[in-house]
């Protein structure tokens, strides 16, 4: 009697992990578009932001889709950054003339979207001397909570 006790308890134990584990990684059709959407609209307000007649309020746009504790990393340029440093590095690219219009538009080559996460390889498409070019592949990974983005990690 308490062998069969004793499985029964185990196996109980085990169908309670399993369906712990199915609700966890429960991601609906819909949360996922809703990420997607919001990647689309970070590259796209991006866009507008890299053009020479770009706007404070154009830099505000995209500052609006990042979480209040949003930080950027990126390991190549200095390390992480919070979102008042990367809002400053904005605004001081703008007026410094950084953002000249030679980034015309974001190609992205491929999206992995899951639970609070996208990852993006993607190109810049640029302007050159012959007209414009794509420029080289960066992987990215969007991080996401309480529908806003929580952090971006640069790897390129």
């Amino acid at each position: 009697m308490k062998i069969y006790l004793k499985i029964l308890v185990y196996i109980a134990f085990l169908v309670s992990l399993s369906m712990h584990q199915v609700t966890a990684q429960n991601v609906t059709k819909a949360h996922m578009d809703s990420l997607d959407a919001m990647v689309i609209e970070y590259y796209d307000l991006n866009i507008k932001v890299f053009q020479a007649n770009s706007t404070v309020e154009d830099i505000d746009k995209v500052f609006e889709l990042f979480a209040d504790d949003f930080t950027y990393v990126h390991p190549k340029y200095g390390g992480v950054y919070t979102r008042e440093d990367l809002y400053n590095g904005y605004v001081r690219n703008q007026e410094n003339g950084g953002y000249n219009g030679d980034v015309t538009d974001i190609k992205i080559l491929n999206k992995i979207i899951g639970l609070n996460a996208v990852t993006v390889y993607r190109i810049f498409v640029e302007k050159d001397e012959a007209g414009v070019k794509d420029g080289e592949p960066a992987m990215t990974l969007f991080e996401f909570s309480d529908g806003k983005i929580s952090r971006i990690f640069e790897y390129w």
